[in-house]
């Protein structure tokens, strides 16, 4: 799958601006502030359909605009594919794919495969458990369909099972029937997706491990863990026993939204005891064990946009970087840096073609 053009209006800080790209390395370059991260993140919104930066998407519109639209032109498979993003203010957000608008946001993810690597990155070591989870659900939903809408039903249904209780608390009333429909649903889509993490995770660590240690020289012991409360209980039993107090919290205290995802370093959390060359490692290990697992589910090789990378790491582990995406199995990677010269003298080591957009 091949990136062949990009054309962006009212995007951010550009107001019109197009690109045509490298079947394999494209880089972005210039100061600090002049939108080399908009660009991949131009790229990013038309494979998930949102910003990985930016949630708030009216945001994305350039300062006194209107609307924006992203315009992507792909090859995949052999045949053409023309994706465009849209917004207006006041209105809902619009992805096309060859001139038809998607139904559902969720039937578009997964068409085209994508792994970012970027320095927000750092969030998952030091943010909370949702950051974690995202990631895992990120991962697992690019190639599985069922594990999404099971996501998206899980959350609907949690978001009317903490309404029910804010109602009984508000009105001092109780009524247990009826929170346990709630209780049977969430049991039925969230022991489903406990399943297929535990599934995932069980390929994707040994993966991690691996890249792990091509990055690190095999100098450290890295462990992910999968904490979850299903392991002791099934979710129906562990909502009856929280029942007195969810009522209390007037939310849903136990089930897969609680999951987290443990990083450790030597048997320590990373967070506390890692380095910042560790955990920057360890995140890039991560990243790249992405790469591989949607690789291998889609058959297809997902694009790969390294943002800032070369800022916040020394000059072996870049080194590495390169070395392995100097390789047949990556296929279209986009780069950007501060430094023409410095990226430059990185990419010419991976000995595949290259193109260099100064902003």
């Amino acid at each position: 799958m091949i990136l062949k053009s990009l054309s962006l209006l009212n995007y951010k800080n550009f107001e019109s601006k197009s690109f045509n790209f490298n079947d394999k390395i494209n880089c972005i370059v210039g100061n600090n502030g002049i939108g080399k991260t908009n660009v991949l993140d131009a790229i990013y919104h038309l494979s998930f359909g949102k910003s990985y930066f930016n949630p708030v998407a009216t945001q994305n519109i350039k300062h006194g605009e209107e609307f924006f639209v992203v315009n992507g032109d792909y090859i995949k498979d052999d045949k053409s594919e023309k994706i465009i993003v849209s917004l207006k203010r006041g209105q809902k957000k619009v992805i096309k794919r060859n001139g038809k608008i998607y139904d559902k946001f969720s039937d578009h993810i997964g068409f085209l495969p994508l792994v970012i690597i970027s320095p927000a990155d750092r969030d998952l070591i030091i943010e909370g458990s949702d950051t974690r989870r995202k990631f895992i659900d990120g991962v697992i939903s690019q190639s599985d369909k069922v594990y999404l809408n099971n996501l998206i039903n899980y959350n609907k249904i949690l978001s009317q099972r903490n309404a029910l209780l804010k109602y009984f608390a508000l009105n001092h009333t109780f009524n247990k029937e009826t929170l346990e429909i709630y209780n049977q649903q969430l049991n039925d889509y969230g022991s489903q997706i406990f399943e297929k993490r535990k599934l995932f995770l069980e390929t994707f660590i040994p993966i991690f491990k691996e890249r792990y240690q091509a990055i690190s020289n095999g100098n450290e012991n890295v462990e992910l863990e999968y904490s979850s409360g299903l392991f002791e209980d099934d979710l129906n039993t562990l909502l009856q026993k929280s029942i007195n107090k969810d009522k209390a919290l007037q939310y849903t205290s136990v089930g897969i939204h609680k999951d987290d995802l443990n990083f450790n370093i030597e048997n320590h959390p990373i967070k506390k005891f890692g380095s910042q060359g560790q955990q920057k490692s360890f995140l890039i290990a991560l990243k790249l064990a992405q790469f591989d697992f949607i690789k291998a589910q889609s058959g297809v090789n997902p694009i790969l946009l390294l943002d800032d990378v070369f800022d916040k790491l020394d000059e072996n582990r870049v080194t590495q970087i390169i070395k392995l995406v100097d390789d047949a199995n990556f296929g279209q990677i986009f780069i950007s840096d501060t430094h023409a010269e410095r990226t430059e003298n990185a990419v010419k080591q991976a000995h595949q073609s290259y193109e260099i957009f100064r902003l």
